[in-house]
């Protein structure tokens, strides 16, 4: 644990922070996983409108600067790209 009074600060802004931001990141990977699931099931349909609402997560964690933005670009083309591979 640090010594100085502003680092023992700046863990618990951290901390704080760190809690904040963690229900954005799992609805993130929770909308991404809906997603994967409805592609292993074979459910285009539902893996599309799956699609768009993990896209608005993931925007939204890239916005708020929760994940970089080559990150969620990434995600995204990922999962284009399995739900074009499925629907063909």
């Amino acid at each position: 644990m640090a010594n100085i009074k502003s680092a023992i600060k700046r863990v618990d802004t951290n901390e704080k922070k760190r809690q904040h931001n963690q229900p954005y990141k799992a609805e993130m990977r929770t909308e991404i996983k809906h997603v994967e699931k409805f592609i292993a099931a074979n459910d285009v349909e539902s893996a599309k409108a799956a699609f768009n609402k993990a896209t608005k997560k993931i925007d939204k964690a890239v916005q708020k600067g929760l994940v970089h933005q080559n990150n969620g670009n990434r995600q995204k083309a990922r999962l284009a790209k399995l739900i074009k591979e499925h629907s063909a």
